[in-house]
């Protein structure tokens, strides 16, 4: 199975969810989001994070 295979099936789950009651939704869109990140997409949770401060660069021993 390959990403497109994927991202459709997430795509499908998600217009299903639509229709579900609150607990079958829920759970349908934790399905899509798995499929996501089979296709090599990062998860929801992942994206809604905020990318992290770079570490300060340190200087190399020895050197001044």
């Amino acid at each position: 199975m390959d990403e497109d295979f994927y991202r459709a099936r997430a795509s499908q789950v998600r217009d299903i969810a639509e229709t579900a009651d609150p607990f079958t939704k829920q759970r349908l869109l934790k399905l899509a989001d798995q499929y996501e990140v089979w296709a090599g997409n990062p998860s929801r949770a992942s994206r809604s994070l905020a990318r992290p401060i770079p570490l300060p660069s340190t200087p190399t021993r020895g050197k001044t």
